[in-house]
């Protein structure tokens, strides 16, 4: 194999395969945030067991805005969702980056991947 197993691209062809690309990194957070939504809930109160059973007795924790209560399961679920999809989204990432290394570079950059 050569160096290089890729045609060379314009800007507009880059252009076009990175916003691909980043559609599909969206896409597949935004599949995995839609599959744990309906156990915000449910993360939020397992994550927070351990600081609850150090709170003193009859104390409970407290939202310190208005929205907080609603938002804080909300924002920690899109957090899990986003550590669940790091793999996709780096992935893609890789497919992007990949075409335009020479063999050796990409041998030299497949231990941070692995």
């Amino acid at each position: 194999m050569s160096e290089h197993d890729y045609p060379e691209s314009s800007l507009v062809e880059h252009l076009i395969e990175l916003r691909a690309r980043l559609v599909r990194a969206i896409v597949g957070l935004l599949a995995v945030l839609l599959v744990l939504l309906p156990f915000s809930r449910k993360i939020y109160t397992w994550l927070a067991e351990p600081l609850i059973s150090q709170l003193p007795n009859g104390q409970t924790m407290i939202a310190t805005n208005p929205a907080g209560a609603f938002f804080a399961p909300l924002k920690l679920t899109f957090f899990v969702a986003l550590f669940v999809a790091v793999p996709w989204l780096l992935y893609q990432l890789w497919s992007f980056v990949a075409p335009g290394l020479y063999a050796r570079e990409k041998r030299l950059a497949v231990p941070l991947l692995v």
